[in-house]
């Protein structure tokens, strides 16, 4: 890349950046900040515009950071799309002119656009303090602590939590436990949460455009311009997810779904929506790790906000977008989460160390109707796993069941969204 391009590109980020409004202080902003002592590279991994140049942003000011203590590139400016693994020496030489201090902060954004980069990222840590952020998969993966030498922590980003979307709306939830009228706001707000999902940008201007563009961005840079002579199947890949969260897939399903017959394919197919953080899957869960690859998977997306804009109608299956959110909520409370399946179902069930340490039902309302089908696959995984209680997410109903020795809770949504993690 040409050097006086790149300074010109470099110096226009840096007053873009510092003329950003984080919009809403994040929760990862501690987590990030706890890890600053370590002294070693901090990857932020996170889906497309879920607020991570924002974190950053938020962290340099939390430090009071100032020229030449820290240096922001964005590799998704298109003025960078010829930026290539050499062309790091170039941001070195920037440093150098402009009198950077030595041990100064350099950010990183949307690395994954530049391949190569963990090699001069593992050449300069001990000189800097890097953060990285990026919107793939593989920043999480074993490959690229490897790379970095095992020195590199990870944190994994979402789009906003109920608590960020509460403070984005300026709603006060302190007092929900104890006064009704603060209870009732915050009931009121989670069913625009439930729908809406927590993107900062569609938050801010309540314009569904900017979800479908956001998704379009996402389909077509990360996905289609990998595999561009299969389009047409992973449009409808994509439509197939979007239209059915926590619904099963398997490999031969997904095959006779697109008409793709190469079962490699698929597979790659259905990893680039998982690497590109839009699509999360989760295994039945199993003693033997063979049995859990064999068995199908279910498909949760990263945002009900994805869901409720590009064409799915929830109006009859409330059920749906609840259980993804609280798959969502499961994921960014780092648990180790499985479906588990006997005579009935149980949506979730986590683990810790070998152990399964939780369950958990989604229902919409628990009532006569559906009362025995909906506790029935929550109970038979505690009796599976030996636990004593078990947990019902639900719209809104809240009640203790007791049944042979078992203590089963209905808890509304919202009210465990904001319980203390």
């Amino acid at each position: 890349m040409d050097r006086d391009s790149l300074r010109f590109v470099l110096n226009d980020q840096q007053k873009a950046f510092e003329a950003e409004d984080p919009f809403v202080a994040r929760e990862k902003l501690n987590d990030l900040k706890n890890l600053l002592p370590l002294k070693m590279p901090l990857i932020i991994a996170g889906v497309r515009r879920c607020g991570k140049s924002f974190l950053m942003k938020q962290f340099k000011d939390s430090l009071g950071l100032g020229k030449g203590q820290f240096l922001y590139v964005d590799f998704n400016d298109e003025r960078l799309s010829g930026f290539a693994l050499k062309d790091f020496q170039l941001i070195m030489d920037f440093l150098a002119e402009n009198e950077y201090e030595k041990d100064c902060f350099i950010f990183l954004d949307e690395i994954q656009e530049v391949a190569g980069w963990e090699k001069w990222v593992d050449r300069i840590k001990s000189k800097f303090r890097i953060i990285v952020t990026g919107s793939n998969s593989k920043l999480t993966s074993p490959e690229i602590s490897s790379t970095l030498t095992g020195r590199a922590l990870t944190l994994e980003m979402f789009p906003f939590s109920f608590k960020e979307f509460l403070n984005a709306k300026k709603i006060d939830y302190s007092k929900y436990g104890s006064d009704f009228d603060s209870k009732a706001k915050v009931a009121a707000a989670f069913s625009k949460y439930l729908v809406a999902g927590g993107f900062p940008l569609y938050i801010l201007s309540g314009k569904g455009i900017v979800l479908k563009d956001l998704y379009g961005n996402i389909l077509y840079r990360d996905i289609i311009k990998r595999f561009g002579k299969n389009e047409k199947q992973l449009r409808e890949l994509s439509s197939f997810f979007l239209s059915n969260p926590s619904g099963m897939f398997s490999y031969r399903g997904i095959s006779d779904l697109i008409g793709v017959k190469n079962r490699g394919a698929v597979k790659s197919f259905i990893s680039a929506f998982e690497n590109s953080l839009t699509f999360f899957y989760l295994a039945k869960f199993d003693y033997s790790i063979k049995k859990q690859v064999q068995n199908p998977q279910k498909v949760y997306c990263i945002d009900n906000g994805f869901l409720s804009n590009l064409g799915f109608r929830f109006s009859d299956n409330e059920g749906k977008l609840l259980e993804n959110l609280v798959a969502i909520e499961l994921k960014r409370r780092g648990k180790d989460i499985f479906y588990f399946q006997g005579s009935r179902e149980c949506d979730f069930v986590m683990r810790e160390g070998g152990k399964i340490t939780h369950a958990m039902q989604v229902s919409w309302k628990i009532h006569e109707g559906n009362r025995e089908r909906e506790l029935s696959g929550l109970i038979e995984a505690m009796e599976k796993f030996g636990l004593k209680k078990g947990l019902v997410i639900t719209n809104g109903q809240e009640e203790t069941i007791r049944r042979e020795g078992k203590i089963i809770e209905l808890r509304p949504a919202w009210n465990w969204l904001l319980e203390k993690k």
